[in-house]
């Protein structure tokens, strides 16, 4: 009776070790399964904050010719032909939209001004819908309204405007928005 006692408590403790490794393999594939779930809600609040941005930046009624959406784009051609991995070594401009380390500087403080908690770093110019972002803060402090103003100031600084050389960037933007 002892032999046919231990022989089964043995069977149950394997079965029931069986079962709790089993058990720990399902956990990791769901912990697996989790963070990939993460990262895909992750890319997809990327994917909305820009679609949500391309609706709310140009909410100002641009006497324009041409939609918001153009004009960003025929600014990223002019700037990259629209290379998120572009680099101008001469004037470390970087990413889409040829951020230099000063805009960020730039930005930076504009929101540290506006008491908002967001900073970006001088690596975020290498990403898409953070580079579109600041352009947006940048765009929005200095109230930029017009297609040629938004592109002569992103060109040449806030006072774009009153710079002549600006105006050789403003034809390639406009050639891009009528092609």
């Amino acid at each position: 009776m002892k032999l046919f006692t231990t022989v089964f408590l043995m069977v149950i403790m394997t079965f029931l070790f069986g079962n709790i490794l089993n058990k720990i393999e399902t956990i990791e594939q769901l912990q697996n399964q989790l963070k990939q779930n993460n990262q895909k809600i992750d890319s997809l609040f990327h994917e909305i904050d820009t679609l949500q941005w391309e609706n709310q930046i140009w909410d100002r009624n641009f006497p324009s010719i041409h939609n918001e959406t153009q004009l960003l784009s025929a600014i990223i051609h002019v700037e990259s032909s629209n290379n998120d991995s572009a680099y101008h070594i001469g004037e470390d401009a970087v990413g889409c939209l040829q951020i230099r380390k000063c805009m960020v500087d730039d930005v930076n403080r504009i929101l540290r001004r506006q008491d908002n908690l967001q900073r970006y770093t001088y690596d975020d110019r290498w990403v898409r819908y953070k580079s579109i972002r600041m352009f947006e803060i940048y765009c929005k402090h200095y109230k930029l309204t017009t297609s040629e103003e938004i592109s002569r100031c992103w060109n040449g600084g806030p006072r774009g405007m009153q710079n002549e050389l600006t105006t050789k960037y403003w034809r390639k933007v406009q050639e891009n928005l009528d092609s």
